[in-house]
This record gives C-alpha cells, sequence and structure tokens, in this order.
C-alpha cells in the first residue's frame, strides 16, 4: 500500500490562495467601477469580464495557451524580463485559476457597492473626504460582507479549477499537478482510492467554503 501523496492539495491550496488576492484586488476594483461610474462601454467591460464564467474551460485555456505562448509577445517579454516560460508551471495554474475566479468577485462586488447608499458616500464627501478616504471608510466597510462572500467562493472556484489549468500548467506530478488534475489522472490510472480520497478532502473543502459564505450573506 503506497503512501498518499499530498502534494495536490498543497499546491491546490497555494494557487487557490494567490488567484483568490489577485482576484480580489481585481475584482473589487472592476466591481467598484462597474457599480459606481458611468462611462461607454461599460456594458462590454462587463461582459469580457464575466466571460471565463461561461467559456468551456478549455476555450479559456487555449486563449491562455495563445496569449502566454513562447510564439507570442507576451510569453517572449515574460520570459526575457524573468528568464522562464510561464507555460506549464505552477505559475500558470495560478493565472487560469484567477481568471475562473475573477467573475465572481467583480459579480458580487459590483452587487455589494450597488447596496451602498449613494447618499452616505456624497455626505462623506461634503464633510471633506477625498475619494480615496469614501471608498475606504464608507463603500467598503459597508460592502464588506459581500466582498467577504465572494472572495470565498472565489477560493473554492480556484481551489477546483481543471480545464484550462491542465492546459497551461500540464499534469507534471510533484511540480504542477494538481487536486483536480490529480484526480482526473488517478482515475485513469486505476488508482481509485487515491482519487476517492482527493475527491473526499475536496468536495469537504467545498462545502465548508460555500457555508462559510452562505453565513455572510
Amino acid at each position: 500500500m503506497h503512501e498518499f501523496d499530498w502534494f495536490p492539495i498543497r499546491l491546490s491550496f497555494q494557487v487557490a490562495i494567490l488567484a483568490t488576492l489577485i482576484a480580489l484586488v481585481a475584482g473589487v476594483a472592476g466591481g467598484w467601477l462597474l457599480a459606481r461610474r458611468n462611462f461607454r462601454g461599460r456594458e462590454l467591460l462587463d461582459a469580457v469580464l464575466t466571460l471565463p464564467l461561461v467559456l468551456p474551460p478549455t476555450v479559456l485555456g487555449y486563449y491562455l495557451l495563445v496569449v502566454l505562448g513562447q510564439r507570442s509577445p507576451v510569453g517572449r517579454s515574460l520570459e526575457n524580463l524573468f528568464g522562464f516560460r510561464l507555460i506549464f508551471t505552477w505559475q500558470a495554474a495560478v493565472v487560469a485559476a484567477t481568471l475562473h475566479a475573477l467573475p465572481l468577485v467583480v459579480r458580487s462586488a459590483r452587487a455589494a457597492f450597488e447596496e451602498v447608499a449613494v447618499q452616505l458616500e456624497q455626505a462623506a464627501r461634503t464633510l471633506g473626504a477625498g475619494e480615496w478616504e469614501v471608498f475606504c471608510r464608507v463603500t467598503l466597510p459597508l460592502a464588506r460582507r459581500g466582498i467577504l462572500s465572494a472572495a470565498t467562493l472565489a477560493f473554492a472556484r480556484a481551489l477546483g479549477d481543471f480545464g484550462a489549468t491542465l492546459m497551461v500548467a500540464g499534469n507534471i506530478p510533484g511540480r504542477t499537478q494538481t487536486a483536480a488534475v490529480a484526480i482526473y489522472d488517478a482515475v485513469e490510472a486505476g488508482r481509485n482510492n487515491d482519487a476517492l480520497m482527493l475527491v473526499l478532502v475536496i468536495s469537504a473543502l467545498a462545502l465548508s467554503l460555500v457555508y462559510v459564505a452562505n453565513r455572510m450573506k
């Protein structure tokens, strides 16, 4: 009986934490922009930010391969600046997970900001508060429950990302193999006990995260 490999679980946590942090910063900014600013192309921006939520994961993975591959300007620039290829690394898994988690944060943050009374923000401005101070001391605290809920769901989404991650990070045991990819690999290899253990761990974590997110609403 071989020892169970916990590396995919650890890597999935590492990827999910980084992806959630990036998605949280970008998603809160995007949600605030969509909720508080009227500008030409706003609905187009909303559609673009929502697109990863509805695209098949393999389509998103293909786009990432094209954009980040060695032949693309972005891929060549990253290699010239940092000396490594992003594709087929665990960092590529972070990029894929971030793009899948971002729409959840944007939509939830937008809804949370829209529930904040504009009159409260205007009152703060009349008292001399600048825009950044209004955001940090009025808007963000009042929207915090929705944003925290969004962050929890984004973490759960990033934790279980599969299709795009498999395409851009690959399936390299001990290097890029996340839990979702390891489940697929174990089933294909007939290692049913390993697959069952990974499924139970991920299911328990996802259930806990969804429960926490629901409690925050």
